[in-house]
């Protein structure tokens, strides 16, 4: 057996093959939220997971705590039923622009990759505001052949954010 017979696959390689279907779950995410579709949204991550929105500065400062946080598909569903059935707030929506997702490799089985976002809020009477702006650093996995979230951080360039974040980033 020649020694070329077996290759590995190059960073490349493996970037590209996983370019389109990371590219894919960043858009039906954000449709998802985007949509009014909130009860989908915990499909989007594995049961045992991790969801936490922080600011830049405490990411950089290693501060673990976060503005929103969840560490279970079950967590997030009762985040949805809460906004459902019990938080009081004004209506609004949002619309992501997410950029390119970069591959940054393979970890435990899991694909490391980061995203920038924009998120603009419209609210109910018509006025729209840019409401978050940063990256997703993300550990994704496969879940008996779907792409699942096994952690989200959502780092906000922004170190205030608006009292107002009901629905997830």
């Amino acid at each position: 057996m020649s020694s070329s017979a077996f290759v590995l696959p190059s960073h490349d390689d493996v970037r590209a093959r996983l370019f389109a279907p990371v590219t894919a779950l960043n858009t039906d995410y954000a449709r998802a939220i985007d949509d009014d579709r909130l009860e989908a949204w915990p499909d989007f991550f594995v049961e045992r997971c991790e969801y936490r929105i922080t600011s830049a500065d405490n990411h950089r400062a290693n501060m673990p705590i976060g503005l929103m946080y969840a560490d279970s598909r079950a967590m997030l569903r009762d985040r949805v039923a809460a906004l459902r059935e019990a938080s009081v707030y004004e209506r609004q929506a949002y619309r992501h622009v997410i950029g390119a997702p970069a591959i940054l490799g393979i970890e435990d089985d899991a694909v490391r990759a980061e995203a920038p976002f924009l998120v603009a809020r419209i609210m109910r009477d018509g006025r729209t505001t840019i409401f978050a702006t940063g990256r997703y650093e993300d550990r994704i996995v496969n879940d008996a052949g779907v792409l699942r979230f096994r952690s989200r951080l959502v780092v906000c360039d922004a170190a205030r954010i608006d009292t107002l974040l009901a629905i997830p980033l």
